[in-house]
């Protein structure tokens, strides 16, 4: 068994057992508190985290028409996860705990035997198809995910707490992994430039970008000279710019070097769908 799938099991273990923690500590008013996530409360994010779990473990597709006005609907991708965001929308709050509870029950049981005997390179289909992952992916996805929505709600409800998670390593990790993306295809960075984000907090690193010669963008693990451009900012600011969270203009982060090239990166850097 992959050492890989462990570790993601668990994390994701770990944060989705936090936000069943927090829902159950939610007052009535908090479970219909905006979050930073577009179009949804604190309630949807509790449900399209039951609704994906429920999904991967097999459960029927909820047969569901979505209203004609949900303006933060903006592709395929998105239409698909708000049906089972939208099919809870008149649920209880101990309905919503009390099948999360048993969705992670049965999840959990099902993750643990399952990794005993997956390859971690097979390839699944997600999404109703949308999506074809490798199943290694598929679990640093879900930790990923969790950990967001997590997060979501603990701003929404004045609750900070496990920025620095095992699954706030999987978001590291998704988040840096586009970030060639974001430096050269969206932020057109020339070649023989470089883009350093140096992140601070709970979850510490520095992360690389370097446009080679022929206009590509590659992470590197090191850096001879100065950077085109320095980003500097805490992990919890970086994840938000990475999900789409927040503009750029309303966070904290300290450039060094090429200002225009930054802040078309900073502009750029929402990854999630």
């Amino acid at each position: 068994m992959s050492g890989n799938l462990t570790r993601y099991v668990d994390a994701w273990e770990q944060t989705i057992r936090s936000v069943a923690e927090l829902a159950e500590g939610l007052s009535p008013a908090d479970w219909d508190r905006a979050t930073e996530c577009p179009g949804w409360s604190v309630r949807d994010n509790v449900s399209h985290v039951i609704g994906l779990e429920r999904e991967l473990l097999g459960d029927p597709a909820p047969s569901h028409t979505l209203p004609r006005d949900l303006v933060h609907i903006r592709n395929e991708m998105g239409r698909y996860m708000e049906i089972a965001v939208d099919v809870r929308r008149h649920h209880t709050p101990a309905e919503l705990v009390g099948e999360l509870n048993d969705t992670i029950a049965r999840r959990v049981k099902a993750l643990r035997e399952e990794v005993e005997r997956r390859d971690p390179e097979e390839e699944v289909e997600v999404f109703g198809g949308l999506r074809r992952w490798t199943y290694e992916i598929l679990l640093r996805n879900r930790a990923f995910d969790v950990w967001v929505h997590e997060q979501d709600i603990r701003r929404a409800v004045g609750r900070p707490g496990n920025l620095g998670a095992p699954a706030a390593l999987a978001a590291k990790d998704v988040i840096v992994s586009a970030l060639p993306v974001v430096v050269v295809k969206r932020a057109g960075a020339p070649a023989g430039s470089a883009v350093i984000f140096d992140v601070t907090g709970p979850v510490k690193f520095s992360a690389v970008v370097r446009v080679d010669t022929d206009g590509r963008g590659v992470l590197s693990p090191w850096l001879f000279g100065d950077p085109t451009a320095r980003l500097t900012m805490d992990w919890e600011t970086f994840a938000r710019l990475g999900c789409g969270r927040v503009s750029p203009r309303t966070v904290h982060v300290t450039v060094q070097g090429d200002e225009e090239l930054a802040g078309r990166v900073l502009d750029a850097m929402a990854v999630t769908p």
